[in-house]
Order: C-alpha cells, then sequence, then structure tokens
C-alpha cells in the first residue's frame, strides 16, 4: 500500500470564469492571475496536491466540455472554480448539473488591497470577484451543487489551509471509488452495528465489499517461505522492542515466525486483488494457529484500513481517513471504547482492541511480546504493546440506520499514558468532549457504534466534508454538545430525512 501513490497521480483542476463583454486583452491579464493564485496555492505547506489552472471559462459550451473532461479524468480529484469578473450565472448550468467531482468555490480575488489612490473603472471592471462569485454562487445554491467554500485572499494562511484540507478529502474521495474491501469470514454472530447494505455503501461511498474463505488467506500464509518469514522477523529487532523469548534462539521464536508468514501472506493477498481494507474475525480462524493481530497492525501502518469482527464500514473508513491524513499523519487507527474511569475528577475512557491498533498512534518504542488471548481458542498471538500519544484527536464512525448512512464524530483529547502493567494491548486514554458523561449518551443516542476510525490529524470539519461528499448525515458531538443540543440535531435529521424520503 503505496498511499504516496495516490497523491502523485492526483490532481485538482482550477477554472476562471468570466466573458465576451470587457474586450480579449483582459483575458491574458485574467490566466496570468489565474497562474499565479494556482502556483501560490500548490507551492504552500498545506496543499498536498498541485492544482492546475486549466482554463479561462467564457461560453456555455466551454463550461460543459470543461466539466464533462474533469468527470472523465482518473487524475483529476476535484475541481476549484473562481469568478475574476462577472460571469453570468446562466451560462453554468449544463456544467454543475453534470460535475461529478468535489467541487470548491474559492471566492477570492488576485489583489488584496483596493488601490484607494489609483482605482478607476478598468480596475474595477477587471477585479470584481465580489460580484461576480455572488453571481455564481446563487445558481450553486438554486443548483443544489454539492461544494465547499472558501472565502479571502488567496495568500492567507487560513485560506491556503482551508484549500488543502479540502483537496486531501478530495484525493481521498477519488480513492473510495472504485476501494475493495476484502471480508475473511463474516461479521460476528449476532453483532447489529457491523451489519449493513453493501449495495447502499458502494452507491454511496463507491467501494465494493465482497467476502473471502479464511482458507484463501491461509494459502496464502503456508505459501511464504521459512527464509522469507526469517528475514521478515529479523527486520522487527530493528522496529520494536521484541521480547527475548520471542527473538532467535529464544522459547516462542515459532511464534514470531508464523506471524511473519500471516503478515507477508496477509500482504501479498491484499496486493494481487488490488485491496485497500480488509476484515477478520475470530470466530473464524479456521487453518490459523493463532489471530493474526499483528499482522493487521503492520497492514495499518501501510495504510490499509481494518475493522475487526467484519466491520466493513469501519474498515474502508480507516483507509479513507489514512489518506486524508498522509504526509503528515500523527497516527490514525482502527479502534474501540474498551472501559470507563468514571472518577468525577478525573472521567476517562480506556480505547484499545484485543490486538488491533495501529502502532502509528504510538508513544515511544513498541513492544512485540506474547500472551495468550483468552477468546477465539487459538495459540497465544504475538501482538504490539504500546502507549498512545497525548493531543487533540477525533472518534468517528459510520452507522447503518435503514434509511440512511450516519456519520457520527465525537472530539476528544488523548492524554498522558498510565502503567498498565498486566494489560498487553495497545490502548490510548481519551478525554472525549464536552465530558464523558454527555459525550457518551449523546453516541449513544445517537447509536454509535463501538468500533471507530481514531485519528490524530484529520479535522471534524474534514470528517463534515467527506460526509457531504457522501451525501449522509453526520452528527458532530464536540465541546459546545449537550444532549438537548444533539437530541434536537438528531429531530431535525430524522425530520429533514424523512421529508426527503417522500419527494
Amino acid at each position: 500500500m503505496e498511499l504516496s501513490a495516490i497523491y502523485k497521480n492526483s490532481t485538482i483542476w482550477f477554472f476562471t470564469g468570466s466573458q465576451h463583454l470587457y474586450g480579449e486583452d483582459i483575458f491574458a491579464q485574467i490566466k496570468d492571475h489565474s497562474e499565479k493564485i494556482c502556483a501560490a496555492l500548490s507551492a504552500s505547506q498545506y496543499c498536498p496536491v498541485t492544482i492546475q489552472f486549466r482554463s479561462l471559462l467564457t461560453t456555455p459550451d466551454e463550461i460543459y466540455k470543461a466539466m464533462a473532461a474533469a468527470n472523465v479524468d482518473p487524475a483529476c480529484a476535484g475541481v476549484v472554480l473562481w469568478m475574476h469578473t462577472f460571469s453570468p450565472a446562466k451560462m453554468w448550468i449544463r456544467g454543475l448539473q453534470n460535475i461529478k467531482k468535489p467541487v470548491l468555490h474559492l471566492h477570492t480575488q488576485f489583489n488584496r488591497d483596493i488601490p484607494f489612490e489609483t482605482i478607476d473603472m478598468d480596475f474595477m471592471n477587471l477585479n470584481q470577484s465580489a460580484h461576480g462569485d455572488r453571481e455564481f454562487g446563487f445558481m450553486t445554491a438554486r443548483l443544489g451543487v454539492n461544494r465547499e467554500i472558501v472565502a479571502g485572499h488567496f495568500t492567507e494562511e487560513r485560506v491556503q489551509k482551508s484549500v488543502g484540507e479540502w483537496a486531501r478529502v478530495a484525493v481521498a474521495w477519488k480513492d473510495s471509488q472504485g476501494m475493495k474491501v476484502a471480508r475473511f469470514g463474516d461479521n460476528m454472530r449476532e453483532v447489529a452495528v457491523t451489519e449493513g447494505d453493501k449495495v447502499e455503501a458502494q452507491i454511496k461511498f463507491g467501494y465494493s465489499v465482497n467476502g473471502y474463505g479464511v482458507g484463501d488467506l491461509v494459502k496464502y500464509i503456508d505459501s511464504v517461505s521459512d527464509t522469507d518469514a526469517a528475514r521478515l522477523a529479523d527486520s522487527y529487532n530493528d522496529l520494536y522492542d521484541v521480547a527475548a523469548d520471542l527473538r532467535k534462539g529464544g522459547e516462542h521464536y515459532a511464534s514470531l515466525l508464523y506471524a511473519a508468514k500471516q503478515e507477508a501472506g496477509l500482504e501479498k493477498f491484499l496486493l494481487d486483488g488490488n485491496f485497500s481494507a480488509f476484515t477478520t474475525t475470530f470466530e473464524d480462524l479456521h487453518g490459523l494457529d493463532q489471530l493474526p493481530g499483528f499482522a493487521c497492525q503492520r497492514m495499518m501502518a501501510k495504510g490499509y484500513g481494518f475493522g475487526a469482527e467484519g466491520d466493513w464500514k469501519t474498515s474502508a473508513f480507516v483507509h479513507t481517513v489514512k489518506v486524508i491524513a498522509y504526509g503528515r499523519d500523527k497516527g490514525t487507527s482502527f479502534m474501540e471504547d474498551y472501559t470507563y474511569h468514571f472518577d468525577p475528577a478525573n472521567t476517562m475512557v480506556l480505547g484499545a482492541h484485543m490486538l488491533e491498533v495501529c502502532p502509528s498512534l504510538a508513544s515511544g518504542k513498541v513492544k512485540l511480546e506474547l500472551h495468550a488471548l483468552g477468546i477465539g481458542g487459538k495459540k497465544e498471538p504475538v501482538r504490539m504493546v504500546f502507549n498512545s500519544a497525548p493531543g487533540n484527536a477525533i472518534n468517528a464512525t459510520i452507522i447503518d440506520m435503514g434509511n440512511r448512512f450516519r456519520m457520527i464524530v465525537n472530539e476528544v483529547e488523548a492524554v498522558a499514558p498510565r502503567e498498565l502493567p498486566k494489560l498487553p494491548v495497545a490502548r490510548v486514554l481519551l478525554k472525549p468532549k464536552p465530558d464523558l458523561a454527555t459525550a457518551a449518551a449523546s453516541w449513544i443516542l445517537a447509536g454509535g457504534a463501538h468500533h471507530t476510525v481514531y485519528s490524530n490529524s484529520v479535522s471534524s470539519e474534514q470528517f463534515a466534508m467527506l460526509a457531504r461528499l457522501a451525501d449522509i448525515e453526520v452528527v458532530n458531538i464536540n465541546g459546545a454538545s449537550s444532549l438537548d443540543s444533539v437530541r434536537n440535531e438528531i429531530r431535525w435529521n430524522e425530520m429533514y430525512y424523512g421529508i426527503r424520503g417522500l419527494i
């Protein structure tokens, strides 16, 4: 999994609107201004991809052809639209009705300041984005175009950061179209929240989900040679603090070799099938000596999405969030709220899982140890043991409400780790916002799953952008939330989706 290739093969297209009213000479200035804006945005530390000026659009046919070209170009992740002058918006109707890529309306202008002493009508005619973008904004509103809007001068850090944040979501959305998720085994028996409508998920999010027998994976694992497994196991010594009994010559070295075979076999299966995400379940491990938790951790560190107990929605979600976070990822992982600390003076949540938490979250060097799992009926699995770094983060989930998908986002703060000498798992201590009682009650009120995507690197607004692109509901729980405010938000959403279902 090369997340860098996803960005390397992506571009944002930039189009500028005008009209044939001001004379041909002005077009050269408009193109020059557009190219300089694109260069400044592309050079920004916040922009992960090239923003390429494509063309000046001045007629309905030009606009339609430009939007159609963006739709079919596999490298185009989204389009930025800017009206340098007045651009009569009826020209944009056909093009906007047909655009399928993410849209950002950049409300800017080339000059930052009004030249009060020298401004004349020629300057006014050229620099009238305040005029043109409002005409264009009416048409996007009238047509209900799904778009983001960023307003301000293109040299401002705030503006560049907002454009870059959107560009990351646009690239992740492009990657999601055609993403493949492999499910080894089925969902954990009798569990509700990991179920869902895979057909509707493909319609909404673009990814496909298909099942594979665990035996298919076992064949790949068994085909890994002892030599290749030993070479991979040796590399762990440089990356992790490997327990003595797992090192070469140690009592349980064979378990480490088997974990290496699981990793190599799983990665080969995913690469051969061009999968970006996968699931496992401890209720279907036929042919495996141990739960492949370590292999799942290693795959997540490489950018793959993972969901335990057959949770394909979270698996795909993890990968998409890793794409958004690429290049600045301080930690993104599959996560589960496990147990509470209800001390009134310091309420917290312990987030963990049996094994499968991504080491991108780790604070300090990861330990590699062998411990009994106590579930699944298999041999003791190799696992990573670490604490997660403190800092602001997001816990998010996607659930299937029957008539729609709902994304639930909770802003949290990871706190300094505590010593947990008898709990050999990867873990994080969280303080949900606004507080544990309100956040937990709100999460449960919204139907939030016990599995989440946890990320230190993606903002709540980016999660909301992703929800808007997928046209799904989003519920945000943050420092300003109360149980009543979340209850009212859910009521309004129920009304909105109920009415929309009747139209």
